[in-house]
């Protein structure tokens, strides 16, 4: 087998169903490893709420040590409600690592998959594919731990560079352009508070600069509110949007239900050089050790892994090993599976038994 073909993946399970989840997905990797000639190692390091209690820190120096030397970093939910920062912030490491590695472009798809329930009337015949890149590391979030508050009043600041900004319309075009030699819509929409904030001005006037080097691919513009009414109509219209972190993280949460809820939905915050891939819900504290947990957004995260490695790598076994994990996906809940959180009794070990089998 060559080198080539082998990846050290950093597997941070997190808190509550995070760990439940985890160890689905690395079952689906090792197997379609194995037909597709790629080999994974996983190294399992700390990082969450339990390990800010043991140890007063959401990570230690050596998980983000084993992060920095991987190929890839996959993490589980983290955080705990009841576990909060001395300024009564959540737990999260997933926050922290974007900053860390530079990960500004946060790849949130939505796709309805077969069988799947959507609270959209016709999404069924009609679909849903689209993806919302949410810039991960600055906007509203670049005031994470630094905000003011006195008696009178608490100040955030949002922050928008142009150095981001440019390699993040970068991105997304290069993203839909993928798309679209995939036979997908292959558009990109910027979607902002222009019409209000000289902030999101000069994130709309970076964006056009970038889309003149992109004629092929089709563009729009929307001011994020207009742009949330439209989806809950008319999902199947929208195919690639780029947007500010906090409008990204709302935006973000309103795509996942429309494809059956954040259980469903798979993510990705990725860098230039490092990308860690997570599913969108929490950690769930309620249903945890209870084997309710649905770990598809885990396992779909995990072809989002792959397909990251082999665009980064050439390796177009990488490519087709993430296509089977979703086509098995696909066919499991096209025949029928239904996870408890859609009124179903399919727990963790059947979902997980029904995809190994389906690959």
């Amino acid at each position: 087998m060559s080198a080539n073909n082998a990846f050290h993946i950093a597997v941070l399970a997190g808190d509550g169903i995070g760990p439940e989840v985890m160890a689905p997905a690395l079952e689906v990797l090792r197997k379609v490893g194995d037909r597709s000639g790629l080999s994974f190692r996983f190294t399992e390091a700390p990082a969450g709420a339990n390990n800010y209690l043991a140890t007063g820190k959401s990570m230690p120096d050596s998980t983000i040590k084993l992060c920095e030397g991987a190929d890839a970093i996959l993490l589980g939910a983290c955080g705990l409600p009841s576990v909060r920062y001395p300024d009564n912030t959540e737990i999260a490491p997933q926050i922290e690592l974007r900053f860390i590695f530079d990960l500004y472009a946060g790849v949130r798809p939505a796709r309805l998959i077969p069988g799947v329930p959507s609270p959209i009337v016709s999404a069924d015949q009609r679909g849903i594919d689209l993806v919302v890149i949410r810039e991960s590391t600055e906007g509203l979030f670049a005031s994470m731990g630094k905000g003011v508050v006195t008696h009178e009043d608490a100040r955030e600041t949002m922050v928008i560079t142009r150095k981001t900004s440019e390699r993040l319309f970068d991105f997304s075009f290069r993203l839909a352009e993928r798309r679209k030699a995939r036979g997908k819509q292959g558009t990109l929409a910027c979607v902002d508070k222009a019409n209000v904030f000289k902030a999101f001005a000069f994130f709309r006037g970076i964006f056009d600069e970038i889309a003149k080097k992109h004629p092929d691919v089709k563009t729009d513009r929307l001011y994020v509110d207009a742009c949330a009414a439209m989806l809950v109509k008319r999902p199947w219209d929208f195919d690639v949007m780029v947007m500010e972190n906090m409008f990204g993280d709302i935006v973000s949460d309103i795509t996942a239900s429309l494809i059956g809820g954040l259980g469903m939905a798979p993510s990705a915050d990725i860098g230039d050089t490092y990308a860690v891939f997570q599913p969108c819900h929490g950690t769930a504290p309620d249903i945890m050790g209870q084997g309710k947990a649905n770990p598809t957004g885990m396992i779909l995260s995990a072809a989002m892994m792959l397909d990251w490695l082999a665009d980064k790598h050439g390796i177009e076994s990488a490519t087709e090993a993430g296509e089977q994990i979703e086509r098995a996906v696909d066919q499991v809940y096209a025949g029928g599976l239904t996870p408890m959180e859609f009124g179903g009794s399919n727990g963790t070990a059947d979902i997980t038994r029904a995809v190994l089998a389906a690959l």
